[in-house]
């Protein structure tokens, strides 16, 4: 993705959420600029996501943002934003269409 971006001419800020956590203000927005609800932002392959029995439960949207709040590796990733706009790096296809 670095160097996608970087060919591209475009500077970019990276953030490592473990090490900056997304709030979930944050995460509301990045849902809405990349225009999916959050259960699909979701990981599943993830054991906290086995652990917490995602598939097993109704959860509100808000609940699921919390959580992905709480435990990053729920989140798929990377998410590249630009404007009013973001995509789910991968495919690297996305972030072609966003820049």
């Amino acid at each position: 993705m670095d160097k996608l971006l970087r060919a591209s001419g475009v500077d970019y800020d990276k953030v490592n959420y473990y090490i900056e956590p997304l709030s979930e203000k944050k995460l509301r927005e990045l849902i809405r600029k990349m225009g999916i609800k959050p259960r699909e932002l979701l990981r599943t392959s993830e054991s906290v996501y086995r652990e917490l029995e995602f598939g097993k439960k109704e959860l509100s949207d808000d609940e699921i943002i919390a959580l992905m709040a709480k435990h990053p590796d729920l989140m798929q990733r990377p998410i590249v934003e630009r404007g009013d706009r973001a995509v789910l790096g991968r495919p690297t296809e996305n972030v072609k269409a966003l820049l």
